[in-house]
Protein backbone atom coordinates (compact mmCIF):
# COMPACT_ATOMS: atom_id res chain seq x y z
CA UNK A 1 0.00 0.00 0.00
CA UNK A 2 1.31 3.41 -0.90
CA UNK A 3 2.16 5.74 1.98
CA UNK A 4 1.30 8.79 -0.11
CA UNK A 5 -2.07 10.47 -0.13
CA UNK A 6 -3.66 11.52 -3.41
CA UNK A 7 -4.76 15.12 -3.53
CA UNK A 8 -6.71 17.00 -6.14
CA UNK A 9 -4.75 19.48 -8.26
CA UNK A 10 -4.16 22.79 -6.58
CA UNK A 11 -4.81 21.42 -3.11
CA UNK A 12 -2.32 22.67 -0.55
CA UNK A 13 -2.05 21.95 3.14
CA UNK A 14 -2.71 24.98 5.30
CA UNK A 15 -1.71 24.64 8.91
CA UNK A 16 -2.90 27.07 11.56
CA UNK A 17 -0.16 29.42 12.73
CA UNK A 18 2.02 28.07 15.50
CA UNK A 19 1.34 29.48 18.94
CA UNK A 20 4.64 31.35 18.98
CA UNK A 21 4.64 32.49 15.36
CA UNK A 22 4.80 36.20 14.42
CA UNK A 23 1.40 35.93 12.71
CA UNK A 24 -0.24 34.50 15.81
CA UNK A 25 1.40 37.16 17.98
CA UNK A 26 -0.02 39.89 15.73
CA UNK A 27 -3.46 38.29 15.84
CA UNK A 28 -3.35 38.23 19.63
CA UNK A 29 -2.40 41.91 19.70
CA UNK A 30 -5.25 42.82 17.34
CA UNK A 31 -7.76 40.88 19.44
CA UNK A 32 -6.71 43.10 22.35
CA UNK A 33 -8.36 46.01 20.51
CA UNK A 34 -11.69 44.20 20.48
CA UNK A 35 -11.30 43.32 24.16
CA UNK A 36 -10.38 46.92 25.02
CA UNK A 37 -13.47 48.31 23.28
CA UNK A 38 -15.78 45.81 24.97
CA UNK A 39 -14.24 46.57 28.36
CA UNK A 40 -14.58 50.33 28.03
CA UNK A 41 -18.12 49.98 26.69
CA UNK A 42 -19.07 48.08 29.83
CA UNK A 43 -17.25 50.60 32.02
CA UNK A 44 -19.09 53.67 30.72
CA UNK A 45 -22.51 52.08 31.15
CA UNK A 46 -22.19 49.70 34.11
CA UNK A 47 -20.04 51.67 36.58
CA UNK A 48 -21.97 54.25 38.58
CA UNK A 49 -22.27 55.60 42.09
CA UNK A 50 -25.48 56.36 43.98
CA UNK A 51 -27.41 59.07 42.19
CA UNK A 52 -25.22 58.98 39.08
CA UNK A 53 -26.97 59.08 35.69
CA UNK A 54 -25.12 57.89 32.56
CA UNK A 55 -27.49 60.01 30.48
CA UNK A 56 -27.06 63.34 32.25
CA UNK A 57 -23.55 63.07 33.70
CA UNK A 58 -20.15 62.83 32.05
CA UNK A 59 -17.90 59.78 32.03
CA UNK A 60 -15.16 61.80 33.75
CA UNK A 61 -17.36 62.19 36.81
CA UNK A 62 -16.94 58.46 37.48
CA UNK A 63 -13.24 59.02 38.23
CA UNK A 64 -13.57 62.43 39.88
CA UNK A 65 -11.69 63.11 43.10
CA UNK A 66 -13.68 61.85 46.06
CA UNK A 67 -16.29 59.67 44.32
CA UNK A 68 -16.74 56.02 45.31
CA UNK A 69 -16.17 54.69 41.79
CA UNK A 70 -12.75 56.30 41.35
CA UNK A 71 -10.69 53.27 42.41
CA UNK A 72 -12.49 50.69 40.27
CA UNK A 73 -12.42 53.09 37.32
CA UNK A 74 -8.67 53.60 37.65
CA UNK A 75 -7.99 49.87 37.87
CA UNK A 76 -10.14 49.00 34.85
CA UNK A 77 -8.90 52.08 33.02
CA UNK A 78 -5.32 50.85 33.41
CA UNK A 79 -6.36 47.49 31.95
CA UNK A 80 -8.02 49.28 29.03
CA UNK A 81 -4.85 51.29 28.40
CA UNK A 82 -2.73 48.12 28.44
CA UNK A 83 -5.03 46.42 25.94
CA UNK A 84 -4.99 49.49 23.69
CA UNK A 85 -1.18 49.65 23.82
CA UNK A 86 -1.10 46.03 22.68
CA UNK A 87 -3.62 46.74 19.93
CA UNK A 88 -1.72 49.78 18.70
CA UNK A 89 1.42 47.69 18.47
CA UNK A 90 -0.56 45.08 16.55
CA UNK A 91 -1.71 47.70 14.04
CA UNK A 92 1.87 48.92 13.65
CA UNK A 93 3.16 45.37 13.15
CA UNK A 94 0.40 44.58 10.63
CA UNK A 95 0.99 47.65 8.48
CA UNK A 96 3.42 46.00 6.08
CA UNK A 97 4.52 48.63 3.60
CA UNK A 98 1.55 50.90 4.22
CA UNK A 99 2.92 54.02 5.89
CA UNK A 100 -0.48 55.54 6.71
CA UNK A 101 -1.48 52.46 8.69
CA UNK A 102 1.83 52.54 10.54
CA UNK A 103 1.19 56.19 11.43
CA UNK A 104 -2.30 55.26 12.63
CA UNK A 105 -0.75 52.61 14.88
CA UNK A 106 1.67 55.18 16.28
CA UNK A 107 -1.15 57.63 16.98
CA UNK A 108 -3.18 54.92 18.70
CA UNK A 109 -0.12 54.10 20.80
CA UNK A 110 0.23 57.75 21.83
CA UNK A 111 -3.50 57.80 22.66
CA UNK A 112 -3.13 54.72 24.88
CA UNK A 113 0.05 55.93 26.59
CA UNK A 114 -1.69 59.19 27.43
CA UNK A 115 -3.85 57.15 29.78
CA UNK A 116 -0.97 57.07 32.25
CA UNK A 117 -1.55 60.77 32.96
CA UNK A 118 -5.31 60.60 33.56
CA UNK A 119 -5.16 59.57 37.25
CA UNK A 120 -3.22 62.76 37.98
CA UNK A 121 -5.58 64.97 35.99
CA UNK A 122 -9.00 63.91 37.19
CA UNK A 123 -11.74 66.48 37.51
CA UNK A 124 -13.38 67.45 40.80
CA UNK A 125 -17.03 66.86 41.55
CA UNK A 126 -19.53 69.34 40.19
CA UNK A 127 -20.34 70.82 43.56
CA UNK A 128 -16.64 71.41 44.24
CA UNK A 129 -16.19 73.15 40.88
CA UNK A 130 -19.27 75.29 41.48
CA UNK A 131 -17.83 76.36 44.84
CA UNK A 132 -14.62 77.52 43.18
CA UNK A 133 -12.60 74.44 44.13
CA UNK A 134 -11.03 73.81 40.72
CA UNK A 135 -7.30 73.08 40.77
CA UNK A 136 -4.51 72.52 38.27
CA UNK A 137 -5.78 68.95 37.92
CA UNK A 138 -9.01 70.25 36.39
CA UNK A 139 -7.08 72.33 33.88
CA UNK A 140 -4.93 69.32 33.07
CA UNK A 141 -8.08 67.27 32.61
CA UNK A 142 -9.36 69.61 29.93
CA UNK A 143 -5.99 69.66 28.17
CA UNK A 144 -5.72 65.87 28.21
CA UNK A 145 -9.27 65.56 26.88
CA UNK A 146 -8.46 67.86 23.97
CA UNK A 147 -5.24 66.00 23.13
CA UNK A 148 -7.00 62.64 23.40
CA UNK A 149 -9.72 63.67 20.95
CA UNK A 150 -7.10 65.06 18.57
CA UNK A 151 -5.20 61.76 18.62
CA UNK A 152 -8.40 59.79 18.06
CA UNK A 153 -9.33 61.91 15.04
CA UNK A 154 -5.82 61.79 13.59
CA UNK A 155 -5.67 57.99 13.97
CA UNK A 156 -8.97 57.65 12.12
CA UNK A 157 -7.81 59.94 9.31
CA UNK A 158 -4.62 57.96 8.72
CA UNK A 159 -6.42 54.65 9.21
CA UNK A 160 -9.02 55.62 6.65
CA UNK A 161 -6.28 56.49 4.16
CA UNK A 162 -4.86 52.98 4.51
CA UNK A 163 -8.13 51.15 3.89
CA UNK A 164 -10.53 50.84 0.98
CA UNK A 165 -13.30 53.19 -0.12
CA UNK A 166 -16.06 51.75 2.05
CA UNK A 167 -13.91 52.02 5.14
CA UNK A 168 -12.96 55.59 4.23
CA UNK A 169 -16.63 56.52 4.00
CA UNK A 170 -17.30 54.77 7.30
CA UNK A 171 -14.40 56.64 8.93
CA UNK A 172 -15.63 59.97 7.55
CA UNK A 173 -19.07 59.27 9.03
CA UNK A 174 -17.48 58.35 12.35
CA UNK A 175 -15.43 61.55 12.39
CA UNK A 176 -18.55 63.58 11.59
CA UNK A 177 -20.37 61.99 14.54
CA UNK A 178 -17.40 62.65 16.82
CA UNK A 179 -17.27 66.31 15.85
CA UNK A 180 -21.04 66.76 16.17
CA UNK A 181 -21.51 65.10 19.53
CA UNK A 182 -18.18 66.44 20.75
CA UNK A 183 -19.51 69.94 20.14
CA UNK A 184 -22.73 69.09 21.98
CA UNK A 185 -20.76 67.72 24.93
CA UNK A 186 -18.48 70.76 25.04
CA UNK A 187 -21.47 73.10 24.99
CA UNK A 188 -22.42 71.82 28.47
CA UNK A 189 -18.97 72.42 29.96
CA UNK A 190 -19.96 75.64 31.73
CA UNK A 191 -23.12 74.01 33.11
CA UNK A 192 -21.12 71.12 34.55
CA UNK A 193 -18.74 73.56 36.22
CA UNK A 194 -21.68 75.52 37.64
CA UNK A 195 -23.41 72.34 38.87
CA UNK A 196 -26.43 73.04 36.70
CA UNK A 197 -28.65 70.40 35.05
CA UNK A 198 -27.19 68.76 31.92
CA UNK A 199 -29.99 66.43 30.76
CA UNK A 200 -28.15 64.88 27.81
CA UNK A 201 -24.43 65.45 28.25
CA UNK A 202 -23.74 61.87 29.32
CA UNK A 203 -25.55 60.45 26.31
CA UNK A 204 -23.76 62.80 23.90
CA UNK A 205 -20.39 61.82 25.33
CA UNK A 206 -21.15 58.10 25.30
CA UNK A 207 -22.18 58.26 21.66
CA UNK A 208 -18.85 59.94 20.98
CA UNK A 209 -16.90 57.28 22.82
CA UNK A 210 -19.00 54.47 21.39
CA UNK A 211 -18.35 55.30 17.74
CA UNK A 212 -14.59 55.37 18.39
CA UNK A 213 -14.71 52.03 20.21
CA UNK A 214 -16.64 50.57 17.27
CA UNK A 215 -14.07 51.97 14.84
CA UNK A 216 -11.31 50.18 16.76
CA UNK A 217 -13.25 46.90 16.56
CA UNK A 218 -13.75 47.30 12.80
CA UNK A 219 -10.03 47.97 12.27
CA UNK A 220 -9.12 44.92 14.33
CA UNK A 221 -11.51 42.68 12.40
CA UNK A 222 -10.29 44.02 9.05
CA UNK A 223 -6.67 43.29 9.90
CA UNK A 224 -7.52 39.88 11.34
CA UNK A 225 -9.35 39.04 8.14
CA UNK A 226 -6.36 40.19 6.13
CA UNK A 227 -4.07 37.83 8.02
CA UNK A 228 -6.52 34.96 7.56
CA UNK A 229 -6.67 35.55 3.80
CA UNK A 230 -2.88 35.67 3.64
CA UNK A 231 -2.57 32.37 5.47
CA UNK A 232 -5.18 30.66 3.31
CA UNK A 233 -3.88 32.04 0.05
CA UNK A 234 -7.21 33.76 -0.70
CA UNK A 235 -7.87 36.61 -3.14
CA UNK A 236 -5.88 39.04 -1.06
CA UNK A 237 -2.72 36.97 -1.40
CA UNK A 238 -2.41 37.91 -5.05
CA UNK A 239 -1.44 41.44 -4.05
CA UNK A 240 1.76 42.82 -2.60
CA UNK A 241 2.88 41.99 0.92
CA UNK A 242 1.66 45.30 2.37
CA UNK A 243 -1.66 45.62 4.14
CA UNK A 244 -3.06 48.25 1.81
CA UNK A 245 -4.32 45.96 -0.93
CA UNK A 246 -6.12 43.58 1.33
CA UNK A 247 -8.34 45.75 3.47
CA UNK A 248 -12.07 46.19 2.85
CA UNK A 249 -12.95 47.99 -0.34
Amino acid sequence: MSNTTDRSPGWTSRKPPAAGSPNQARRNLLVCGIAASLLYGVMIWAIRFTGYSPISQTVSELSAWGVSTRTVWMVLGALYDALMIAFAWGVWASAGGKRSLRVAGGLLLAYALLGVAWPFASMHRREVLAAGGATLADTGHLVLAAVTVALMLAAMVFGAAAFGLRFRLYSIATIAILLTFGALTSSDKSRVEANLPTPWVGLWERINIGVFLLWVVVVAIALLRTQTEDRQGGPAATHDSGASARLPA
